[in-house]
């Protein structure tokens, strides 16, 4: 059984890659949080977790979010983009939750978190970074979706002349290599 055929374009530049452009950037940013996270939770929860165990806690929980984000908006495939979409979602929620929290109930949060008073501590940019990743990914998923429509598209034209599946409905026994070369995947 033979294989389908890579496409001769680098997988950084695919069509349906979150890695190119400011995707970089958000990656980057991403794994910086991630990286400082860890750490923080790290030293925190080894050296003082009696002190502030929620606080320490959280952290750990957040880096575990940022460093999924991290992986997956790099992997860029679309079943990491689903997982994107929910890192990026549960961190604007826990951003949320925890940065009311935090203001609510101080005496639960006698050391800061990096999502306690909305990420201040952090000039607001846990704040603001799920809310760039979830635009960034949905464009990228809209592209795909495109893309892969357009592709099958073409080729079910070609079918239908000869009374072949129509625009995408239904699953011809291309269909799945297509989509796999217009995602950029060998």
């Amino acid at each position: 059984m033979s294989e389908p055929m890579a496409s001769p374009e680098p997988t950084a530049s695919a069509p349906g890659s979150t890695r190119t452009g400011p995707g970089r950037v958000l990656i980057a940013i991403y794994a910086l949080f991630a990286l400082a996270a860890s750490a923080r939770a790290g030293v925190q929860i080894a050296t003082k977790f009696g002190s502030a165990p929620v606080a320490y806690l959280l952290s750990a929980f957040a880096a575990v979010v940022y460093i999924l984000a991290t992986v997956t908006l790099a992997v860029g495939s679309p079943t990491a983009r689903r997982i994107a979409v929910l890192s990026c979602s549960v961190e604007l929620v826990g951003v949320l939750a925890v940065g009311t929290w935090s203001l609510a109930d101080p005496a639960t949060f006698p050391d800061a978190t990096v999502w306690s008073g909305y990420g201040s501590g952090y000039g607001f940019v846990p704040l603001v970074l799920p809310v760039f990743g979830l635009l960034w990914l949905r464009r990228w998923t809209g592209r795909a979706r495109t893309r892969r429509t357009i592709v099958t598209s073409a080729e079910d034209a070609g079918e239908a002349a000869g009374g072949g599946v129509d625009h995408g409905e239904g699953g011809g026994p291309g269909q799945g290599t297509e989509d796999v070369v217009a995602d950029g995947r060998t």
